[in-house]
């Protein structure tokens, strides 16, 4: 599955790869479930050891630096083992298609069989 990525980011494209690497990895080790709440703004539920939530805040500051439209907020949860974050993604109408790519990767990875 491919992730478009538009003009406005700007990661190098010998880069590019890489971070797609690390969502992916971040997808299909901590995501339990991700939400549309809307063409703009989606929603993913994460769990995983503890440091997950500077994992997943480090990962989106970075996406944030080249690609100035997403707004990501992470919100620790309470968890048994390990940390939950709810991660609240968000971006302005031009860029909705690129919101859609990011959430169908997601349930792709997540709920791919291993």
């Amino acid at each position: 599955m491919s992730f478009d990525i538009p003009e406005a980011c700007t990661l190098p494209t010998a880069e590019r790869p890489l971070r797609l690497a690390e969502f992916d990895d971040l997808f299909a080790t901590a995501v339990r479930r991700v939400e549309s709440v809307s063409a703009t703004h989606a929603r993913m539920y994460l769990t995983g050891p503890a440091g997950l939530t500077a994992t997943v805040r480090d990962l989106t500051a970075r996406e944030t630096e080249c690609c100035s439209f997403f707004a990501f907020t992470t919100h620790p949860e309470q968890a048994t083992d390990g940390e939950a974050v709810l991660l609240d993604v968000e971006v302005p109408a031009a860029h909705a298609d690129v919101l859609a790519s990011l959430t169908q990767r997601a349930s792709a990875v997540w709920s791919a069989p291993t």
